[in-house]
């Protein structure tokens, strides 16, 4: 399935500052694959005055372009709502040190 394979080149795509992919990161705010392939991405960074504003989303492009079926692609960088850590898979947490492997509940015993 086409959306199927644009999530996994979305998932290419590493912001240069941490080891985790922007899918993963929770920087797509979202995706729309239409029957004819026109793609659609809305983003967003991890902060507005990210260094990599003027590059990621062209990377980003790129890498959905590139996905067989593609006809059309357009990536849309948005702040609202912020991003925050909370936007994050739990692989993305673990990934970075953010969450433990075990629950709370587990570690009272």
């Amino acid at each position: 399935m086409l959306n199927d394979d644009v999530i996994r080149a979305l998932k290419t795509v590493y912001d240069p500052e941490l080891p985790v992919n922007i899918y993963e990161l929770g920087l797509i705010y979202g995706l729309d694959v239409d029957a004819g392939g026109k793609v659609a991405v809305r983003m967003t960074l991890t902060a507005p005055n990210c260094p990599v504003a003027g590059s990621l989303p062209p990377q980003v492009e790129r890498a959905v372009r590139a996905v067989r079926g593609v006809t059309d692609v357009n990536v849309e960088l948005t702040f609202e709502p912020p991003w925050t850590k909370d936007r994050m898979s739990a692989a993305a947490k673990l990934a970075l040190g953010l969450e433990d492997l075990m629950p709370p509940a587990r570690l009272k015993r």
